[in-house]
């Protein structure tokens, strides 16, 4: 377990955050860290949708419960998060 800083690019925000985060946590959890910065304040919330992260410049998203150490992420690095829409 460790303090780990990666850069959030939220959906729909026109700020980047600098996103502290644990290398224990998952992409859901790190998703979660990043809406609390921009759900409710620049973005409006989009209920029923999942939030995806992925690298910035990729179009694969990774895995929901996959943890930042094994994302092999460097520090800093801008990450986006994307309003995945909820299939029925």
């Amino acid at each position: 377990m460790a303090l780990f800083p990666l850069s959030s690019n939220f959906e729909g925000d026109f700020v980047l955050q600098l996103l502290p985060v644990d290398t224990e946590n998952t992409m859901d959890e790190v998703a979660a860290a990043a809406a609390h910065h921009s759900v409710g304040r620049r973005v409006r919330a989009r209920p029923g949708h999942i939030l995806r992260i992925r690298r910035q410049g990729s179009d694969e998203f990774l895995p929901r419960t996959m943890k930042v150490a094994e994302a092999g992420f460097k520090p800093t690095e801008t990450i986006e998060i994307i309003w995945e829409a909820p299939t029925h």
